[in-house]
């Protein structure tokens, strides 16, 4: 394959996996693989906003679960409250995440490296335990979810209009990072994440830059945990705890941080390999620790990452033999019209 063919294949192929998975959870007769999906979509969601500030930001955020949990519970409030509109609530849910993203976001990105790192942490945790102590919604036991959101009719009550819905979610925030990335934002972005000094002596405000994206992925992170809640059934502060943080940092690095299909490949990975590790052993966390270390020393780039490495490289060695041959088949012709020079001297 050349250049270019390899990456497009991948896409294509995961792409026609999820459009696959509901066919052949009817026609096994496996639910639990249609639910199973909607969990890695939900997740692979979760990621790819991560990776907009960690992958091409470099914006190591420690609190991005933060944002699932008050999309998880944005439902899970209003359930209770007997307000099951899903476009309420997806408004609710943008607006409260981009304004706690926008107030914490104004003090984290005021720091960098290890200081950005536990502040993220903290605002997380702080969260967390303020819904640890609100009893009246579950407290630490969490909050049982009896009412799915819906939109106009339409409930993501069955699983396959949830399926559905995160996979054209998922759909659109690649084509959307894909253009983001490539726009005058993306290229500023990156140019920050390499050096941000350089960049702001360059004139760009980078402040705002980095705090744009941190606002977006915020949102859509909250939007992940919207669909989640209803996967579920469940809101709980354990959707918004530092662990949580820590699987979606290693999808994002597992898959191929700064690539825009990366997020969801290394969530796909990091589910399946989970699911199938639980089927065989009770301690599979001792193989899952082990295996992640491997991957990420053996390919650096992710397993997405990787792939995009090998077809930069394979690319400049044809356009190296390329020259080399255009070099070499030149070289005949050269001499011949040396010597027709010679002898007309």
């Amino acid at each position: 394959m050349t250049r270019s063919k390899v990456s497009t294949s991948i896409t294509a192929l995961v792409v026609l996996l999820f459009l696959a998975v509901p066919v052949y959870a009817h026609v096994a007769q496996e639910p639990f693989v249609l639910t199973f999906m909607s969990r890695v979509l939900i997740f692979g969601l979760a990621a790819i906003s991560l990776n907009l500030v960690l992958g091409f930001g470099g914006m190591v955020s420690f609190g991005h679960a933060l944002y699932m949990g008050l999309g998880a519970y944005v439902v899970g409030i209003l359930a209770q409250h007997g307000v099951t509109d899903g476009w309420t609530q997806l408004a609710i849910t943008l607006l409260l995440s981009a304004l706690i993203g926008l107030l914490t976001g104004v003090v984290c990105l005021r720091t960098s490296g290890i200081a950005f790192i536990m502040i993220t942490l903290a605002f997380a945790q702080m969260f967390y335990y303020l819904f640890v102590s609100l009893k009246q919604y579950g407290g630490d036991d969490g909050l049982s979810i009896t009412g799915r959101s819906n939109f106009s009719g339409f409930s993501l009550g069955s699983p396959l209009a949830l399926y559905g819905t995160a996979l054209v979610l998922v759909l659109l925030s690649l084509v959307a990072m894909r253009r983001l990335i490539d726009a005058r934002f993306g290229m500023v972005l990156r140019g920050c994440r390499v050096n941000e000094r350089r960049m702001h002596a360059l004139g760009f405000l980078t402040l705002r830059y980095k705090l744009t994206a941190y606002v977006l992925a915020s949102m859509l992170a909250g939007v992940a945990g919207l669909l989640y809640a209803n996967l579920t059934g469940f809101a709980s502060p354990a959707y918004m705890a530092w662990t949580v943080s820590g699987e979606l940092i290693v999808m994002v690095v597992l898959g191929g941080m700064g690539t825009v299909l990366g997020p969801l490949v290394g969530a796909l990975a990091f589910l399946v390999s989970e699911e199938l590790l639980k089927g065989l052993t009770e301690h599979w966390m001792m193989i899952m620790g082990p295996l992640i270390v491997l991957v990420v020393l053996g390919l650096k780039r992710g397993l997405y990452g990787s792939v995009l490495d090998w077809e930069k490289r394979r690319g400049q060695a044809e356009e190296r033999s390329h020259e080399a041959a255009g070099v070499s088949a030149a070289e005949p012709v050269a001499k011949t019209v040396v010597s027709l020079q010679e002898r007309s001297v």
